[in-house]
């Protein structure tokens, strides 16, 4: 293990040790929580650490074949989300679909593990450890889909919503998932990398199992929440033969054979994910227009079009994954400390700058909301596009600063992810809070499923980008003329997407007046008691505004 490996894990054993102290006043169901979604962010983070490695150097895959799976994978894991948040709200309950989806995810890591001999020819792949690998993906998706959208639910349960320790609960929470996802692309890509593929992938398997052990074992101390909502219906009999709980188990697993098939089949994923969207937004639109006043049906407009916004963001920031990693790989000099580095450990590095900078972007964002400074919703996210954009052009600018043939000095990697991460902070937890501000009560499920299916759309256009860096021509080119051409190609598709970033950015933040116009924030109390006064709800809550943290995790309850 190299030493910047050591400081970077030093640096995890702190903040775990930093949190669980933090914690001694909360109550003891939040470790249960903490540990299991750390778990489970390591276990994920760590085997997405190897999988476009995995792809192009076991299987041999080419870059663009790689990149068609990894996003097709990527896809269905922000999609999945959406159909498991509905089971567990009106039938499982939090608990029981958390459960499943650790037990899912075990198989699919475990799978992973299942790695064969390495591929000599790639017409003769076999196909067996293929579809096992295949499967093993499906059985991840399913997993993700189940869990994801339900462990952050359960939080919010733990505490009342006038409880001042809410607020802290969730930014612990988060810590736990970033350090987890931070340790698993440090642990399972160094081992991966160093001494086999499987190795690296089945301790990502056994934190998963770690995971749904903390979990079973202290179900006691979430003091009943998470519980299904109507478990008398859950249990009813369907034709006397099964019960509606086995029966969505059942289905579920059959799923997994739906899911197996669309891993494999970029164009199908891309298909379906074009319809759910169409259809979502269609529907949110309809809705909208029929039903709702004018400020809460510009309210709706004005969250799907920030929703749109971060199609464009995460098809960007989600190279880190795929062509970045690849880059990485080939094309830098990974030297740190006089040793060199695995190219899959610079994927942790998002998620470490997160647990450092997250409470001074809360804590500026509060500063200047205090002075009357506060950016509006449309500005930071245009900051966030721009910072964005600026990341890949430093890049660029180091590329070329050390001569094409050269290889990249490490600094510009490591420059590259504060940039993204600073721009994610700006985007990701500010984006979620306004979802949750502009929704009306009864229509907030659609928004979250909109924001869970855009997430997905960025995957996939970063799926389509990605491909546009590869090259046909390195393999008929010696050592230094491919690093020359694979840099060549990579560094004009990130100077166009940076400046187009870049671009788009500016342009947000021109036309951030006329989005704050549309949330009519200087109403928005009001209008919200005239809606509870009107259909008789009391209000609703998804925690977590501002709070720095894995993107796609709902951050709270939801409840009318």
């Amino acid at each position: 293990m190299t030493y910047f490996i050591m400081i970077l894990l030093g640096f995890i054993v702190v903040g775990v040790a930093n949190a669980l102290w933090q914690m001694r006043t909360h109550p003891k169901g939040l470790y249960i929580l903490f540990f299991a979604e750390m778990w489970e962010r390591f276990s994920y983070y760590g085997m997405r650490a190897l999988l476009i490695f995995y792809l192009t150097k076991h299987f041999l895959f080419t870059d663009d074949q790689a990149y068609g799976i990894y996003g097709a994978y990527t896809t269905l894991v922000y999609i999945t989300p959406v159909i498991g948040g509905m089971l567990a709200d009106r039938f499982l309950g939090q608990r029981k679909a958390i459960v499943i989806g650790a037990i899912l995810l075990v198989l699919g890591h475990a799978g992973m593990a299942i790695e064969g001999a390495p591929v000599d020819d790639p017409t003769l792949r076999d196909a067996t450890i293929l579809n096992v690998f295949y499967l093993s993906l499906a059985f991840i998706v399913a997993g993700v889909g189940f869990l994801k959208a339900n462990i952050s639910a359960i939080v919010g349960e733990l505490y009342k919503k006038t409880d001042p320790r809410r607020d802290s609960a969730f930014t612990l929470f988060y810590v736990g998932i970033n350090l987890g996802a931070a340790g698993g692309a440090l642990l399972a890509g160094w081992l991966g990398e160093t001494y086999g593929w499987s190795y690296g992938f089945g301790l990502a398997g056994i934190g998963m199992l770690a995971g749904l052990v903390v979990f079973v074992w202290g179900k006691p101390l979430l003091q009943g929440a998470g519980e299904p909502p109507n478990p008398a219906y859950l249990a009813e009999k369907i034709g006397g033969v099964l019960t509606r709980e086995w029966l969505i188990y059942i289905l579920s697993f059959l799923g997994v054979g739906v899911l197996w098939y669309l891993i494999r089949d970029e164009g199908t994923v891309g298909i379906t994910l074009g319809i759910a969207m169409v259809g979502t937004y269609g529907f949110i639109l309809y809705r909208s227009v029929a039903q709702l006043e004018p400020h809460a049906r510009n309210r709706i407009f004005a969250a799907l079009f920030l929703i749109t916004v971060q199609v464009l963001f995460w098809a960007l920031f989600e190279q880190a994954g795929s062509s970045l990693s690849i880059f990485t790989d080939r094309a830098v000099d990974r030297t740190i400390l006089g040793q060199d580095q695995p190219a899959s450990i610079f994927q942790s590095l998002n998620a470490i700058y997160i647990v450092f900078l997250g409470p001074l972007f809360a804590l500026g964002w509060a500063w200047l909301a205090k002075r009357n400074m506060d950016p509006s919703t449309g500005a930071k996210f245009g900051l966030g596009v721009i910072q964005l954009g600026l990341g890949f052009l430093v890049l660029v600018w180091g590329a070329q600063s050390a001569g094409l043939g050269n290889l990249t000095p490490v600094f510009f990697i490591c420059m590259v992810y504060l940039l993204h991460t600073t721009g994610e902070l700006c985007l990701s937890p500010v984006g979620l809070s306004a979802m949750t501000r502009l929704s009306t009560p009864n229509m907030v499920g659609l928004i979250m499923g909109a924001w869970f299916l855009a997430s997905g759309a960025g995957n996939f256009v970063a799926a389509q980008i990605a491909k546009l860096t590869s090259s046909d021509a390195l393999a008929d080119l010696d050592a230094e003329a491919a690093l020359a051409e694979t840099q060549r190609t990579v560094l004009e598709v990130y100077s166009q997407i940076g400046w187009i970033a870049v671009g788009v950015g500016v342009a947000l933040i021109a036309i951030s007046p006329i989005i704050k116009k549309l949330m009519h924030l200087d109403t928005l109390e009001s209008d919200m008691d005239a809606y509870h006064v009107k259909y008789g709800t009391t209000d609703f809550t998804m925690d977590g505004d501002g709070m720095a943290g894995e993107r796609m995790s709902p951050t709270g309850d939801v409840k009318e």
